[in-house]
């Protein structure tokens, strides 16, 4: 395999373990953890729970989209750079942006956490 097929395959290796650690960390927090931010926050334990929920489910599914928006550019991208690897550049650029879809969902995420508390 050619060095730049090895980097691509491992940016998005890299990209989908994070957004699963992220992912799992969000959808099962610690009950302690959980009862402690409704009392501090002092409001309806069900909204205090849906919100959670919403911010997984944001990180979650971003991430999934990403991670299938990066499968199907990256291995176009491969495909291109075994024909023409002077695209090396604008295929990174393309692959960034199928990885930016995670990094919105991670700032929704961040936006519904922060309006909870």
């Amino acid at each position: 395999m050619r060095l730049s097929a090895i980097i691509l395959i491992g940016t998005a290796a890299m990209v989908a373990v994070a957004a699963l650690v992220g992912t799992l960390l969000l959808a099962f927090p610690d009950a302690a953890l959980a009862e402690e931010a409704v009392a501090v926050l002092g409001g309806d334990p069900s909204v205090t729970q849906w919100g959670f929920a919403a911010a997984a489910a944001a990180a979650g599914l971003s991430a999934a989209a990403a991670g299938y928006a990066v499968a199907h550019v990256g291995s176009a991208a491969v495909g291109a750079l075994a024909e023409k690897p002077e695209l090396m550049g604008r295929v990174l650029v393309m692959v960034g942006l199928a990885e930016g879809i995670a990094i919105y969902g991670l700032i929704v995420s961040i936006l519904i956490l922060n309006r909870l508390g």
